[in-house]
């Protein structure tokens, strides 16, 4: 669930003690959505505000509840799973995936997925033209990437892949998919593979643009082996090269985020960012925790010790936009930074959406009247509520309460429908945990926030940078059901 984020005071030797604790989950579970906890200036009343941002929305299917108030509107089982682009916005739990219409928010299909008893969609990415949807086995141990029309929602192609892999580009012609041991080009119509590579097992990796960067390690992310080097795989062509880890300044943590040309790994020293093209040290940045990147303004966001969020130039590390933790007030937080507007989200009865414009430095649009609101995140960064390119973002929003003597059942009818008001969605098992750093519980961290979320994930959320945390089903507090689950999409 999100608490407020509280600053460690203290002696110096604690504060960096509980700072390395951080730092160390970050590099097991990075964070790709900009701000995604920083706080800032609470938005209660900022209806004030002349702009709305609010676009539409569009009836959620399936059982949908809120929990104590904090944790917004989620599935009654089982996990959710969002992703925006490509005109569409869609939206993925248990083995049910539907599709909405960017400009409306109308309803354009909705698909049932098959697999065996006990599988469940475990991410969902939006593509130009299609849909990548993993689909995990009853053990968790197994992933198979589904590929399906965007327009029609017609299941194209079935891939085998790597449970921390899955689509990292696709198009209506081809995907490429990292399986466990390589990544692979697939032409969609045939189904024949156009080419492969072969990478080490469960490794990290992120894409930028057109290029994939695989990380080589011995025992990959599960193991404590220092990395050697990263492969750069273009996308397009299949080509490839070896970054190696620059003599006396080698690669130092994990792989946190590609953009710009630039590579940031992040330990618990801080972020230090790498060249892409020559693997280079170009700046390192004590104390901070990378929270993702704004295409717009080309800035990287970092959460600073102080709770200072500052955005840098990534290829120079120089400031060029920041936000005083000192500020910070209420339990509203920050999720994504687009144009360099950050979105906030109210939580409980009463949220609302803001965003907050870092130029003018201050709230300059409100979107009031989002009860239970609920961002959805990736830490992938190729899936998510907000979209990659454009200002769209997604929330689930409960606009009303079942009678108060309604509760949540354990399991839903597994039943999959075809009615987008009546659909069901199937119990669903988030794979096992394959490695949490020790010393650290975590929850939800797609409802924590700043540095809470970094030590507050769930124990099933995987290690690996391309798996979806979404709400759990068992809140702490009685959960309510939602009478009237809804898809809201913001103008950030």
């Amino acid at each position: 669930m999100r608490r407020r984020r509280k600053l460690v005071r203290g002696s110096p030797a604690l504060r960096r003690g509980v700072l390395a604790v951080v730092l160390l989950a970050v590099a097991f579970f990075p964070v790709p959505g900009a701000a995604s906890g920083q706080q800032a200036p609470a938005c209660h009343g900022c209806r004030t505000q002349p702009a709305n941002a609010a676009r539409w929305t569009s009836r959620l299917s399936g059982q949908w509840m809120i929990g104590d108030g904090s944790t917004g509107t989620v599935p009654v089982s089982g996990q959710a799973y969002v992703a925006v682009g490509g005109g569409i916005a869609v939206v993925g739990a248990g083995l049910t995936v539907t599709g909405y219409g960017l400009r409306d928010g109308h309803q354009l299909w909705q698909v049932a997925l098959t697999g065996p008893a006990g599988a469940s969609i475990i991410s969902v990415r939006a593509w130009p033209g299609v849909v990548t949807v993993g689909l995990a086995g009853p053990n968790g141990q197994t992933r198979t990437e589904v590929v399906i029309d965007g327009a029609t929602g017609i299941v194209l192609r079935r891939y085998p892949a790597a449970v921390f892999g899955g689509a990292v580009a696709a198009s209506p012609t081809t995907s490429v998919i990292i399986g466990p041991t390589t990544v692979t080009s697939y032409d969609n119509i045939t189904g024949a593979v156009l080419w492969r590579l072969t990478i080490g097992a469960d490794q990290a990796w992120r894409a930028d643009g057109g290029a994939l960067y695989v990380t080589q390690s011995p025992g990959g992310y599960l193991a404590s082996a220092p990395i050697t080097g990263l492969q750069v795989i273009d996308l397009r062509s299949g080509s490839e090269r070896t970054l190696d880890s620059p003599p006396g300044h080698p690669f130092t943590g994990t792989i946190s985020v590609a953009t710009e040309g630039v590579v940031l790994f992040t330990s618990a020293d801080g972020v230090t960012a790498y060249s892409a093209s020559t693997g280079g040290t170009l700046w390192s940045m004590p104390g901070v925790v990378p929270e993702g990147a704004d295409p717009v303004t080309h800035l990287t966001y970092l959460t600073r010790a102080d709770g200072v969020l500052v955005g840098v130039d990534p290829l120079s590390g120089t400031v060029r936009a920041k936000v005083s933790g000192s500020t910070a007030g209420g339990s509203a937080g920050m999720y994504v930074v687009r144009g360099g507007v950050a979105l906030g989200l109210d939580s409980g009865q009463g949220g609302e959406a803001w965003g907050y414009n870092f130029a003018a430095g201050r709230v300059t649009w409100t979107a009031p009247g989002l009860p239970w609101p609920h961002y959805f995140s990736d830490l992938s960064g190729l899936g998510g509520s907000a979209a990659l390119a454009g200002d769209m973002v997604v929330v689930a929003a409960c606009a009303r309460l079942a009678p108060a003597a309604a509760r949540p059942t354990a399991t839903p009818s597994p039943t999959e429908s075809a009615s987008a008001t009546t659909s069901q969605t199937a119990a669903t098992t988030p794979p096992p945990d394959a490695a949490s750093p020790a010393g650290v519980t975590v929850r939800d961290g797609s409802q924590a926030t700043g540095f809470q979320a970094m030590i507050s994930m769930p124990t099933t959320a995987p290690p690996s940078p391309s798996v979806t945390p979404s709400p759990t089903s068992s809140p702490t507090a009685p959960a309510h059901l939602c009478a009237v689950p809804e898809l809201v999409a913001l103008n950030v």
